[in-house]
C-alpha cells in the first residue's frame, strides 16, 4: 500500500500537561500521542485531526485517570469539540491515542462511532508507559466491523522524543507488506 497515493487522515487524541513518564509526573507541552502524530502526519501527508473533548480532562495526573477510569466504568461517550468535514474523503485512518486503563479513551469511542468506517483502512497506533496497546485493537475492531484494522503499533510514551526511526519503519513495513 502506497500511503502517499491513499487519502489518508491521521485523527489522535492526546493529552498535554501533566502526564506519567518514565515513573514520574512530568508536565508535558504536547501530549505524547500528539508528538507522534505529527511524525506519521509528516510522513504519509494527508490531514492531521486532534479529537477533543468539550469537557477537559482535570489538569492534575491523578484526577484525570480517575475520571478516565469512571468514564470506561459507564461506557460513556463524550461529546468531542469537532467532527471530521467528509470522512469520505479518506481511505486510510491512521488511529492514535493513548493507553488509558488497558485500552483508548472514551472520546475514540465517541469519534468511531460518529462516523461510517466502511471499507476504509484504520491503522491504530498508542503510547503509553509499560501497557502496549491493551484491548484497544480489539475495541476499534468490534466498533468498526466494516473496516480493515492492521498494523497497530504501540510507542513507549518516555521515548516519543526518539521515534522517528521507529516510526518510520513501521510505515516502511505497512508499504511493503501492503502492496
Amino acid at each position: 500500500m502506497n500511503l502517499k497515493e491513499k487519502k489518508s487522515l491521521v485523527a489522535y487524541f492526546s493529552r498535554k500537561g501533566n502526564n506519567w513518564v518514565n515513573g514520574r509526573v512530568i508536565n508535558l507541552p504536547f501530549g505524547n500521542t500528539e508528538v507522534i502524530a505529527k511524525m506519521i502526519n509528516e510522513i504519509v501527508g494527508g490531514d492531521l485531526f486532534h479529537i477533543d473533548t468539550v469537557k477537559q480532562y482535570p489538569k492534575g495526573y491523578e484526577e484525570t485517570t480517575k475520571v478516565a477510569k469512571q468514564e470506561l466504568k459507564n461506557n460513556a461517550r463524550p461529546e468531542l469539540t469537532d467532527h471530521v468535514l467528509d470522512m469520505n474523503l479518506y481511505e486510510v485512518i491512521f488511529l492514535g491515542y493513548p493507553n488509558w486503563w488497558g485500552t483508548m479513551p472514551m472520546a475514540l469511542h465517541t469519534f468511531l462511532e460518529s462516523y461510517d468506517f466502511s471499507g476504509k483502512t484504520i491503522i491504530p497506533f498508542c503510547t503509553h508507559e509499560g501497557s502496549g496497546l491493551g484491548s484497544s485493537v480489539k475495541n476499534i475492531e468490534k466498533l468498526c466491523p466494516k473496516a480493515e484494522v492492521i498494523n497497530a503499533i504501540a510507542f513507549h510514551g518516555g521515548s516519543v522524543k526518539n521515534a522517528r526511526e521507529g516510526v518510520e519503519k513501521w510505515i516502511n513495513q505497512i508499504t511493503k507488506t501492503r502492496s
